[in-house]
């Protein structure tokens, strides 16, 4: 079983920064890819960034050159948030995706964090 924990939420404002933590463990044998999504009150979850394995990392367009992912080790991912918006405020989520100790594909999400960018 893998579980996925998300810390670093919090109350900002406009123009501050935060740090969102994603800690997977258990039977894992390899994460192939680690993800953010967020979801705002009313709308759809969204995919925010991507990293994978070898490091490749994508952005949704409305956080390009604002938001910055990285692993810190192979179970772990950090999104840094910088130049934050009223309009980043969202429950943001970690998603980890790869294959257990018996080579099962796992897909993993944690409960969520809070990032609130109020004046």
């Amino acid at each position: 079983q893998v579980q996925v924990v998300e810390s670093g939420g919090g109350l900002v404002q406009p123009g501050g920064s935060l740090r969102l933590s994603c800690a997977a463990s258990g039977t894992i044998f390899s994460i192939y890819v680690m993800c953010w999504y967020r979801q705002a009150p009313g709308k759809q979850r969204e995919l925010v960034a991507t990293i994978s394995s070898g490091g490749n990392t994508n952005y949704a367009d409305s956080v390009k050159g604002r938001f910055t992912i990285s692993r810190d080790n192979a179970k772990n991912t950090i999104l840094q948030m910088n130049s934050l918006k009223p309009e980043d405020t969202a429950v943001y989520y970690c998603n980890a995706r790869g294959s257990d100790l018996r080579r099962t594909v796992f897909d993993s999400w944690g409960q969520g964090t809070q990032v609130t960018v109020s004046s």
